[in-house]
């Protein structure tokens, strides 16, 4: 049996000149749970081509969506950047990731801390009706470097609010705070600095952060996981050792060296 399902390409979208997303065709056979990443690729020169991506989509999705930055010389991404609706791509049947929710332990609010496309497995939690199920509060930070890049906003400030099925969860108990780092914008400056200085606690009125009640998880650029995980240890969060087991935040280890 080959190690990829091969699936076709059913959907594009460019959000920016090195931003997009696509969505491809699900084998029934591919379980996965929301958070987690597969290997994607294309066959080049007879060859499985592959690289770690977060699946963007939730769970139970009939489709399956992935969001990329575009690299020119990229070995994979200058070739994904030109799919075209029916090509083919490569996705690999054992899902894995320590973006899921059973290794955080119970708590009041989940703290979801991203940097550009780091956000692709919080576009699939905050679809998951699990994750308002366990939260009473689910907080959602995208850092970005310009306004441009603030992929997929449209979707979390009005459509998923307006999900059939979701909706009513997400109006009550989603915080969602894009912030932008090199130019004038109502969140301005990186993450941790907003945090560090305040500023987040004034713009949307939440209480400090607190491993009492609070719970994280982290995916992002290596110097943001760093930076993060810093700040949280900081602050007495301790991190799940490792994946099974239970902590107060995660970050997304694939991505972390």
């Amino acid at each position: 049996m080959s190690k990829f399902y091969q699936e076709k390409v059913t959907a594009i979208h460019h959000w920016t000149d090195h931003l997009f997303s696509f969505t491809a065709t699900r084998d029934p056979g591919l379980r996965f749970r929301s958070g987690q990443f597969v290997m994607l690729g294309l066959e080049v020169d007879g060859r499985p081509l592959m690289r770690a991506y977060s699946v963007a989509s939730p769970h139970y999705a009939d489709e399956i969506e992935f969001f990329s930055i575009k690299v020119p010389d990229g070995p994979l991404t200058s070739r994904l950047q030109h799919l075209n609706v029916g090509d083919e791509v490569l996705i690999s049947r054992k899902p894995t990731g320590t973006l899921v929710l059973d290794d955080l332990l119970p708590g009041k609010r989940l703290f979801l801390f991203s940097t550009g496309t780091g956000l692709a497995p919080f576009i699939s939690l905050l679809q998951d009706p699990e994750t308002y199920e366990r939260f009473e509060q689910v907080i959602l930070l995208h850092g970005v470097r310009y306004e441009k890049d603030l992929a997929y906003r449209e979707f979390f400030t009005q459509e998923l609010p307006n999900n059939e099925f979701l909706g009513e969860l997400v109006q009550q108990q989603l915080v969602y705070y894009p912030c932008v780092s090199r130019e004038p914008f109502k969140h301005q400056g990186r993450i941790t600095s907003l945090i560090e200085n305040e500023q987040f606690y004034r713009d949307t009125g939440l209480e400090p952060l607190n491993p009492a009640t609070d719970r994280a998880m982290i995916c992002g650029s290596t110097a943001m996981l760093h930076d993060i995980k810093d700040m949280l240890e900081a602050r007495n969060f301790k991190i799940s050792p490792r994946m099974g087991e239970m902590g107060d935040f995660v970050i997304e280890r694939a991505f972390a060296d």
